[in-house]
């Protein structure tokens, strides 16, 4: 089995589809059937939840109250999850998290039956998913590595980010069907009823996949923690490797600097009128990751993934700062496309890097930092962009972030050059 592996990486295909060859790879094929089916359905909770909300309480403010209560066990648990994932069985970690979003969504579905009609009900349950979602998410990317030869693990998270992004697409495109054929009420009731009914696609999955425990540790190694001391060595790891300190911040500021969603409504009304405008907007840039995933075929053979990785953020940057500069819809969104397709290729490669740099008992802890910077650095880009353009203007905020984003990168990688250094070892992953 092993040598079918490693015959399967070398063979890098030379078609700019995308690399199916991950696939081939039993366990890998039932994880990501699993995780395609779970995110597709969430979809539907996470259009259905502030639906569900604002009928409740007629507040915005109450709808608002849903992002901090998703983030703040986000970043608690991430880090936390990440730590267990380095102690115990990944899989067992994966299925018993996965029990806990299960029930949370079947809790979900349970109120709006018994017509509940509680905001803090709904908060309490947004905020346990999300712990849920968190504790799982470390140990679900840090099983990756251990299933498919290192060659192939660009391939793998493409395929991965490719999955997820068609279902941020195609999922509330879905609910929102569903909403506008029944009443809120039963709308709701259906589309927490198909996220629970999806998730058990992925119970199966994580069922079939083989014992992923800690691998053994050298003479002299310290044992990991799942506690305070554990996540304080995978900090202390992270921020002695330049790579993967490099790699994090990098993220950040294409976040944080370039992110300009909270400005989509304000720019549809202002500039487009409204009306079906604000949808191409939020849409647009996941459009582009998906288009950017299905032609990714070239991914897995760039050698230097470093320096991919400071070119797609720059190529991110400077596509969100054109895209603020046009004046007219069509081309705003071929703008804020080319910025998705950017902003999978960085993913990818950032993930890439991350799982295949770190060794095996620290990748859990590190995957949990990865999860809160990937959570907290979008909601820190709403921020920015939203104060930032009530100071200097929107077209100042979101353009401006998108130039200095890129401007930025190419400074850090100017300034800290092991990043646009870095070469991935080849070998294969570490057990079969």
């Amino acid at each position: 089995m092993k040598a079918v592996k490693q015959d399967t990486a070398r063979r890098e295909p030379r078609s700019w589809m995308i690399d199916t060859r991950p696939l081939r790879v039993v366990a890998y094929r039932r994880m990501w059937i699993g995780n395609g089916a779970s995110f597709f359905g969430f979809q539907f909770t996470a259009v259905a939840v502030p639906v569900q909300m604002f009928a409740i309480t007629d507040s915005t403010t109450w709808v608002g109250l849903l992002g901090v209560a998703a983030l703040v066990p986000l970043l608690i648990f991430g880090l936390w999850g990440g730590a267990v994932a380095d102690v115990v069985d990944r899989r067992r970690l994966l299925l018993a998290s996965s029990v806990l979003t299960w029930i949370t969504t079947v809790g979900l579905l349970a109120q709006a039956l018994l017509g509940a009609r509680s905001g803090h009900l709904l908060l309490a349950l947004t905020a346990l998913q999300s712990a849920g979602f968190a504790i799982s998410s470390p140990a679900r990317n840090a099983i990756v590595p251990r299933i498919v030869p290192t060659d192939l693990v660009p391939a793998a998270n493409t395929l991965n980010y490719t999955t997820t992004t068609a279902g941020g697409v195609l999922g509330p495109l879905a609910a929102g069907l569903i909403m506008g054929i029944w009443s809120t009420d039963a709308g709701v009731e259906v589309a927490y009823a198909v996220d629970a009914l999806l998730f058990t696609i992925t119970f199966w999955a994580t069922w079939r996949l083989p014992a992923i425990p800690p691998i053994e540790r050298a003479d002299g190694e310290e044992k990991p923690s799942a506690g305070l001391r554990g996540i304080a060595a995978g900090l202390t790891f992270l921020i002695t490797q330049p790579v993967l300190l490099l790699s994090f911040a990098i993220d950040l500021i294409a976040m944080v600097f370039a992110m300009p969603r909270a400005l989509f409504p304000a720019v549809a009304e202002d500039q487009f009128g409204g009306g079906s405008a604000v949808g191409w907007l939020y849409s647009a840039i996941a459009i582009g990751s998906l288009v950017g995933g299905l032609t990714s075929g070239w991914i897995s053979r760039v050698r230097r993934q470093g320096l991919a990785l400071v070119v797609a953020v720059v190529g991110w940057g400077v596509a969100i700062g054109l895209s603020g500069l046009a004046d007219q819809l069509w081309l705003m969104v071929v703008l804020l496309a080319v910025a998705g397709a950017a902003d999978l290729v960085s993913a990818v490669y950032r993930q890439s890097i991350m799982q295949t740099f770190a060794p095996d008992r620290l990748r859990g802890r590190l995957q949990g930092v990865f999860t809160v910077v990937v959570a907290g650095g979008p909601r820190l880009g709403d921020l920015r962009a939203g104060a930032t353009a009530d100071v200097t203007g929107i077209t100042a905020s979101w353009a401006g972030g998108g130039f200095v984003a890129a401007g930025l990168a190419v400074v850090l990688a100017a300034v800290s050059p092991a990043l646009i250094r870095y070469r991935p070892v080849r070998e294969g992953s570490e057990d079969r």
